[in-house]
Protein backbone atom coordinates (compact mmCIF):
# COMPACT_ATOMS: atom_id res chain seq x y z
CA UNK A 1 0.00 0.00 0.00
CA UNK A 2 2.49 2.42 -1.07
CA UNK A 3 2.66 4.62 -4.38
CA UNK A 4 6.06 6.26 -5.22
CA UNK A 5 5.66 8.95 -8.80
CA UNK A 6 7.58 8.82 -11.38
CA UNK A 7 11.27 10.34 -10.93
CA UNK A 8 11.49 9.79 -7.29
CA UNK A 9 14.35 8.73 -6.12
CA UNK A 10 14.80 6.57 -2.89
CA UNK A 11 18.91 6.59 -2.29
CA UNK A 12 19.09 3.57 -0.22
CA UNK A 13 17.38 2.39 3.19
CA UNK A 14 14.48 3.74 2.77
CA UNK A 15 11.72 2.58 4.63
CA UNK A 16 8.61 3.27 3.09
CA UNK A 17 5.38 2.14 5.06
CA UNK A 18 1.94 1.19 3.99
CA UNK A 19 -0.26 4.08 3.49
CA UNK A 20 2.55 6.19 1.95
CA UNK A 21 1.86 8.46 -0.44
CA UNK A 22 4.90 10.20 -2.85
CA UNK A 23 4.75 12.55 -5.26
CA UNK A 24 7.03 13.14 -8.58
CA UNK A 25 10.63 13.77 -8.32
CA UNK A 26 11.25 13.86 -4.72
CA UNK A 27 14.40 12.74 -3.03
CA UNK A 28 14.53 10.32 0.14
CA UNK A 29 18.15 10.21 1.40
CA UNK A 30 19.47 7.32 3.47
CA UNK A 31 17.07 6.05 6.64
CA UNK A 32 14.52 8.10 6.04
CA UNK A 33 11.13 6.35 7.49
CA UNK A 34 7.95 7.61 6.22
CA UNK A 35 4.44 6.51 7.43
CA UNK A 36 5.17 5.00 10.11
CA UNK A 37 2.39 4.83 12.78
CA UNK A 38 1.36 7.82 14.99
CA UNK A 39 2.59 8.64 18.11
CA UNK A 40 -0.35 8.93 19.86
CA UNK A 41 -2.14 7.00 22.52
CA UNK A 42 -5.83 7.37 20.83
CA UNK A 43 -4.48 5.63 17.54
CA UNK A 44 -5.86 2.23 17.30
CA UNK A 45 -4.48 0.68 14.20
CA UNK A 46 -6.95 2.56 11.73
CA UNK A 47 -5.62 2.94 8.01
CA UNK A 48 -4.78 6.17 7.39
CA UNK A 49 -2.27 8.29 5.00
CA UNK A 50 0.85 9.91 4.72
CA UNK A 51 0.29 12.24 1.31
CA UNK A 52 3.67 13.70 0.13
CA UNK A 53 3.66 16.31 -2.50
CA UNK A 54 5.92 16.82 -5.78
CA UNK A 55 9.79 17.98 -5.33
CA UNK A 56 10.24 17.26 -1.68
CA UNK A 57 13.80 16.85 -0.64
CA UNK A 58 13.95 14.43 2.19
CA UNK A 59 17.56 13.97 4.03
CA UNK A 60 18.75 11.52 5.93
CA UNK A 61 16.99 10.10 9.03
CA UNK A 62 13.61 12.07 8.70
CA UNK A 63 10.64 10.56 10.12
CA UNK A 64 7.20 11.02 9.19
CA UNK A 65 3.95 9.81 10.45
CA UNK A 66 0.66 9.13 9.04
CA UNK A 67 -2.38 10.56 10.70
CA UNK A 68 -4.63 9.28 13.49
CA UNK A 69 -8.22 8.69 12.44
CA UNK A 70 -9.72 6.48 9.77
CA UNK A 71 -8.75 7.70 6.34
CA UNK A 72 -7.19 11.28 7.70
CA UNK A 73 -3.98 12.20 6.30
CA UNK A 74 -0.76 13.91 7.62
CA UNK A 75 -0.17 15.91 4.17
CA UNK A 76 3.04 17.76 3.05
CA UNK A 77 2.80 19.54 -0.06
CA UNK A 78 5.42 20.61 -2.82
CA UNK A 79 9.01 21.89 -2.70
CA UNK A 80 10.48 21.50 0.78
CA UNK A 81 13.36 20.23 2.27
CA UNK A 82 13.50 18.22 5.53
CA UNK A 83 16.52 18.41 6.54
CA UNK A 84 18.12 15.60 8.49
CA UNK A 85 16.81 13.49 11.37
CA UNK A 86 13.37 16.49 11.38
CA UNK A 87 10.20 14.65 12.46
CA UNK A 88 6.68 15.40 10.85
CA UNK A 89 4.40 14.21 13.22
CA UNK A 90 0.90 12.98 12.51
CA UNK A 91 -2.05 15.00 11.49
CA UNK A 92 0.69 17.85 10.07
CA UNK A 93 -0.23 20.06 7.55
CA UNK A 94 2.50 21.46 5.31
CA UNK A 95 2.42 23.85 2.39
CA UNK A 96 4.73 24.52 -0.46
CA UNK A 97 8.77 25.88 -0.28
CA UNK A 98 9.36 25.32 3.39
CA UNK A 99 12.71 25.09 5.04
CA UNK A 100 12.97 22.59 8.09
CA UNK A 101 16.44 22.55 9.59
CA UNK A 102 17.83 19.54 11.40
CA UNK A 103 16.07 18.11 14.54
CA UNK A 104 13.27 20.10 13.96
CA UNK A 105 10.34 18.27 16.22
CA UNK A 106 7.05 19.09 14.72
CA UNK A 107 3.74 17.24 17.03
CA UNK A 108 0.89 15.96 16.05
CA UNK A 109 -1.48 18.69 13.54
CA UNK A 110 0.76 21.20 13.52
CA UNK A 111 0.34 23.51 10.24
CA UNK A 112 2.82 25.05 8.47
CA UNK A 113 1.90 27.63 5.58
CA UNK A 114 4.13 28.40 2.69
CA UNK A 115 7.61 29.85 2.67
CA UNK A 116 8.53 28.80 6.36
CA UNK A 117 12.34 28.91 7.12
CA UNK A 118 12.94 26.70 10.17
CA UNK A 119 16.49 26.80 12.47
CA UNK A 120 17.79 23.75 14.01
CA UNK A 121 16.24 21.91 16.99
CA UNK A 122 12.97 24.35 17.15
CA UNK A 123 10.20 22.43 18.89
CA UNK A 124 6.87 23.35 18.17
CA UNK A 125 3.83 22.11 20.56
CA UNK A 126 0.60 20.32 19.11
CA UNK A 127 -1.85 22.47 17.16
CA UNK A 128 0.37 25.26 16.62
CA UNK A 129 0.22 26.97 13.38
CA UNK A 130 3.05 29.09 11.44
CA UNK A 131 1.91 31.44 9.03
CA UNK A 132 3.57 31.87 5.61
CA UNK A 133 6.88 33.70 5.20
CA UNK A 134 7.64 32.98 9.03
CA UNK A 135 10.84 32.58 10.08
CA UNK A 136 11.47 30.77 13.42
CA UNK A 137 15.60 30.97 15.10
CA UNK A 138 17.11 28.10 16.39
CA UNK A 139 16.70 26.11 19.59
CA UNK A 140 13.06 27.82 19.99
CA UNK A 141 10.27 26.23 21.67
CA UNK A 142 7.09 27.08 20.18
CA UNK A 143 3.98 26.60 22.17
CA UNK A 144 2.03 29.43 20.41
CA UNK A 145 0.99 30.12 16.96
CA UNK A 146 3.45 32.18 14.85
CA UNK A 147 1.80 34.64 12.55
CA UNK A 148 2.70 35.57 8.67
CA UNK A 149 5.20 37.35 8.47
CA UNK A 150 7.09 37.11 11.50
CA UNK A 151 10.33 36.75 12.82
CA UNK A 152 9.86 34.10 16.22
CA UNK A 153 12.65 33.07 18.69
CA UNK A 154 13.24 32.01 21.84
CA UNK A 155 12.32 29.56 24.91
CA UNK A 156 9.26 30.35 24.70
CA UNK A 157 9.43 31.87 21.38
CA UNK A 158 8.24 34.90 20.50
CA UNK A 159 7.88 37.50 18.23
CA UNK A 160 10.87 39.48 17.94
CA UNK A 161 11.05 41.32 14.69
CA UNK A 162 9.29 41.57 11.06
CA UNK A 163 10.60 38.93 8.60
CA UNK A 164 12.11 41.84 6.23
CA UNK A 165 14.56 39.79 4.19
CA UNK A 166 12.63 36.86 3.79
CA UNK A 167 9.30 39.29 2.52
CA UNK A 168 12.21 41.36 0.21
CA UNK A 169 13.11 37.47 -1.32
CA UNK A 170 9.61 36.69 -1.87
CA UNK A 171 8.83 39.54 -3.81
CA UNK A 172 6.89 41.54 -1.48
CA UNK A 173 6.96 45.17 -2.75
CA UNK A 174 7.93 47.96 -0.44
CA UNK A 175 4.57 49.71 0.28
CA UNK A 176 3.07 46.59 1.71
CA UNK A 177 6.73 45.66 3.92
CA UNK A 178 5.95 49.52 5.19
CA UNK A 179 2.66 48.63 6.21
CA UNK A 180 3.11 45.07 7.83
CA UNK A 181 5.77 46.88 9.75
CA UNK A 182 3.52 49.59 10.92
CA UNK A 183 1.30 46.59 12.21
CA UNK A 184 3.91 44.70 13.83
CA UNK A 185 4.55 48.20 16.12
CA UNK A 186 1.16 47.64 17.07
CA UNK A 187 0.86 44.40 17.52
CA UNK A 188 4.16 43.82 19.66
CA UNK A 189 5.86 47.55 20.46
CA UNK A 190 2.42 48.79 21.96
CA UNK A 191 0.36 48.68 25.01
CA UNK A 192 -2.47 47.44 23.02
CA UNK A 193 -4.06 44.29 23.52
CA UNK A 194 -4.69 41.60 20.24
CA UNK A 195 -8.24 43.05 19.49
CA UNK A 196 -7.25 46.79 20.22
CA UNK A 197 -4.43 46.43 17.71
CA UNK A 198 -6.51 45.09 14.97
CA UNK A 199 -8.82 47.48 15.44
CA UNK A 200 -6.07 50.52 15.21
CA UNK A 201 -4.44 48.46 12.26
CA UNK A 202 -7.70 49.08 10.00
CA UNK A 203 -8.78 52.80 11.44
CA UNK A 204 -5.58 53.68 10.62
CA UNK A 205 -3.54 51.15 8.14
CA UNK A 206 -4.04 51.41 4.47
CA UNK A 207 -4.93 47.50 3.41
CA UNK A 208 -3.13 45.52 1.57
CA UNK A 209 -3.38 41.39 0.55
CA UNK A 210 -0.73 40.51 3.04
CA UNK A 211 -1.83 42.77 5.79
CA UNK A 212 -5.42 41.40 5.28
CA UNK A 213 -3.92 38.21 5.59
CA UNK A 214 -2.40 38.69 8.78
CA UNK A 215 -5.65 40.20 9.94
CA UNK A 216 -7.45 36.81 8.77
CA UNK A 217 -4.79 34.53 10.29
CA UNK A 218 -4.88 36.96 13.94
CA UNK A 219 -8.62 36.77 14.15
Amino acid sequence: DVHIGEGTELISHVCLLPGTRIGRRCTVYPSAVLGGNPQDHKFRGEKSLLVIGDHNIIREGVTMHRAVGEGMATRISNDNMFMAYSHVGHNCEIGDNNTIASYVGLSGHVTVEDNTVFGGMVGVHQFCRIGKLAMLGGVSKVNQDVPPFMLADGVPARVIELNVIGLRRSGVPPASRTTLRQAYKLLYRSELNLSQAIARIEDELEMTEDLEYLITFLR
